[in-house]
């Protein structure tokens, strides 16, 4: 490494002094630079770059709301669809798979891919967003009725003070109701003990099953005194669980009803969304049969497992929603070559569980997921990682620093990959894993971490557009405040460094396509 210049380098090896010395750091493999994707000119003749109809125009841009004006139909179509993503991206979830469509829209170079994602592409994009969002509504809409069967199974007035409960306070509500049998207390303060998962399970299964538990033991006891009692209230307790599937409360004169009175009662009385249901269809073949046995079956188990069958149809479809966003997820990020640490975290949870790919799905998840390490593409001086320093007030330089390095190092050495704060395709910020909220931006050509305060100038200082790699290999990030000028490190300082040359000496030719290339790494602090 040449001999550092800046003033803070006395500072800066005080505190580097600690950190590992140069010694290789496990090798990592580098992803593919990104193509570059050309930032929006702007309105251009309609008779260049425009393979798509206006029709065609409209209709896409009606997907994202998308004001259709003259300016607008008369972009190129890789334009028209920067103009698009804009706009899909200010509509967060609604619009994540059109996002990362238009993405890889963008990166291609080939027209007809353009004019594909016009045409088609965006629409079926859509399709995507649009049944996940009804799968994400169902799945609300159902985590709030099984909360209500279970208010009815253990007798506890339903109410909205309760439904809207997250699940862990709904537990604790049911565990200090009165109707609350020991058995249901006991299965409450189990579920509490563990994670989500389990809370659904109470709230789903487990309470319903502890308080059958519940009436079990005080029949158990009855029926030593009376055998007969014992009886009816067992058949009450089977009536009564059965109609809280339907999340009915049956009243006394629905009780008193012979099984398939009962059974049509249940069915005349449902509501609306049970109609597509096993359960009622279930219900349907139980009393349209003339046996007895088979109505007082599905009173006493079938109802139950059919509401079961519903409740794994519903997760399944969920889970297969998952998939195929994570799926798209992982597909977008190794289009771009910018998160390789998110691919890799993609396909391990794809790799596993149902549960690990919608824990991998979670905000904060995918947020963490977008770490990374930067170090010269070279690799060379080994283990050299681009790190900041608050000591010397966020400028950023390489350091050693190894996964065997204090925590709060290891924090310094890794940046979230972020899309752009300036919004251009083919861009990306990098914020600090340390500090939230604090990006490594230009500042007078000089690179440092900085507080983001949500200006325009901020936003264009702290983007970085992928390029290929200056030297052949890696990626090169060119700055998008002072086009021309790259992401480069200079006697162990970063810059935004112009290889033309000039007064500035980290603008010097020498080394500048090697000093100005780097490779994302697995994060230190992952």
């Amino acid at each position: 490494m040449k001999k550092h210049h800046s003033n803070s380098a006395r500072v800066r090896m005080a505190v580097t002094r600690g950190l590992v010395t140069a010694t290789a750091l496990a090798s990592v493999t580098g992803m593919a630079a990104p193509l570059a994707v050309a930032a929006p000119s702007g309105t251009v003749s309609a008779a260049v770059g425009i393979g798509t109809t206006e029709k065609q125009r409209v209709d896409a841009a009606s997907v994202v709301r998308l004001e259709p004006g003259p300016d607008v139909l008369l972009l190129s179509d890789n334009d028209f669809i920067h103009a698009l993503w804009q706009k899909a991206r200010d509509g967060g979830e609604n619009f994540e798979s059109v996002r990362l469509a238009a993405e890889a829209a963008m990166m291609s170079e080939v027209a007809e891919d353009h004019i594909r994602f016009i045409s088609t592409g965006i629409h079926a994009a859509y399709a995507v967003d649009k049944q996940r969002e009804k799968d994400k509504a169902d799945t609300a809409r159902a985590a709030r009725l099984a909360k209500s069967q279970a208010l009815i199974a253990v007798g506890i007035p339903n109410g909205p003070d309760l439904l809207e409960l997250s699940d862990d306070n709904f537990i604790r509500a049911v565990m200090r109701h009165e109707a609350a049998g020991p058995e249901v207390r006991a299965a409450a303060a189990r579920a509490l003990a563990g994670d989500a998962a389990a809370w659904q399970e109470f709230i789903i299964n487990g309470a319903r099953e502890a308080h059958r538990r519940d009436v079990a033991n005080e029949l158990k006891e009855l029926e030593a005194k009376n055998r007969a009692e014992a009886e009816r209230r067992r058949e009450l307790a089977a009536r009564i669980d059965s109609a809280a599937l339907f999340r009915l409360t049956p009243s006394e004169a629905m009780l008193a009803l012979g099984d398939d009175n009962f059974i049509r009662e249940l069915l005349r009385t449902a509501p609306a969304d049970f109609k597509d249901s096993e359960l009622f269809a279930a219900a349907q073949r139980a009393v349209l049969s003339p046996d007895p046995a088979v109505w007082r079956q599905f009173i006493h188990t079938g109802a139950e497992e059919a509401y079961r069958k519903d409740a794994e149809a519903r997760r399944k479809t969920v889970a297969a929603a998952n998939r195929r966003l994570a799926l798209q997820v992982q597909t977008a990020a190794e289009k771009t070559g910018m998160n390789p640490n998110l691919v890799a975290v993609a396909k391990k949870a794809l790799a596993g569980s149902d549960e690990e790919v919608a824990r991998f799905l979670k905000e904060d998840s995918l947020y963490r997921a977008k770490r990374q390490s930067l170090q010269p593409a070279s690799g060379k001086p080994v283990g050299y990682i681009v790190r900041q320093s608050g000591v010397d007030a966020g400028e950023a330089f390489l350091a050693p620093v190894s996964v065997s390095s204090q925590q709060a190092d290891r924090e310094d050495a890794t940046w979230i990959v972020v899309s752009a704060l300036g919004g251009q395709p083919g861009c990306y910020s990098f914020e600090s894993a340390r500090k939230p909220g604090y990006y490594l931006a230009e500042q007078d050509l000089r690179v440092k971490m900085i507080a983001n305060d949500d200006s325009v100038q901020f936003s264009k200082d702290a983007t970085w557009c992928a390029k290929k790699g200056l030297s052949g290999s890696g990626t090169s990030f060119e700055s998008a405040s002072r086009p021309g000028r790259f992401l480069r490190q200079y006697w162990g300082d970063l810059y935004a460094a112009n290889k033309a040359g000039g007064k500035n000496r980290y603008d010097a030719e020498k080394d500048f396509t090697q000093d100005a290339s780097w490779k994302l790494t697995t994060p230190l602090a992952p």
